[in-house]
């Protein structure tokens, strides 16, 4: 049984002229980074790896949600493989993991996000939005073998305000 828990970046700004990669969370990102996490820490399996974008939003993102869920931060495994928009390259991506890991929270972007969820999960997902958790449940020992899975859970930001 592997469980993969994939968060959508929280949102992030577009005032500042920077690259991409560089573009930090509003406060309303934050707020909503701190109350999904506050809200998820209690309902994931005890042992778990992070991995995030090397994207200045996710792994921030990824921070907030270490802090919250007393993870090491030292321990946030950054991968420049996972600043993708692409399901495909984010599937080639979670088929590599060791399969010693039996949970994998993993912090990205969309398009890739809800693309993966809908291609894999058993709901449709019309848009994952920013901060947005999903944990998906997959019936295999074997991550290149992951198929049709089921979504245990969906917490968006929208739905605790």
């Amino acid at each position: 049984m592997k469980n993969l828990i994939v968060v959508r970046h929280a949102k992030s700004s577009w005032e500042v002229p920077v690259h991409d990669k560089d573009r930090g969370l509003t406060c309303q990102g934050i707020k909503d980074a701190h109350l999904v996490s506050n809200e998820v820490k209690n309902r994931v399996p005890k042992t778990y790896l992070f991995f995030t974008s090397t994207a200045k939003r996710a792994a921030n993102t990824a921070l907030i949600f270490a802090q919250n869920f007393a993870y090491p931060l030292e321990s946030i495994i950054y991968k420049e493989d996972l600043y993708t928009f692409d399901e495909n390259k984010l599937e080639k991506f979670i088929r590599s993991f060791s399969n010693t890991c039996e949970t994998v929270i993993l912090f990205g972007h969309n398009g890739a996000i809800t693309d993966f969820v809908n291609k894999f999960g058993d709901i449709f997902i019309e848009n994952v939005p920013t901060s947005g958790f999903v944990h998906m449940k997959f019936e295999t020992d074997d991550w290149n073998l992951i198929n049709r899975g089921s979504v245990k859970r969906t917490i968006f930001p929208k739905n605790l305000r």
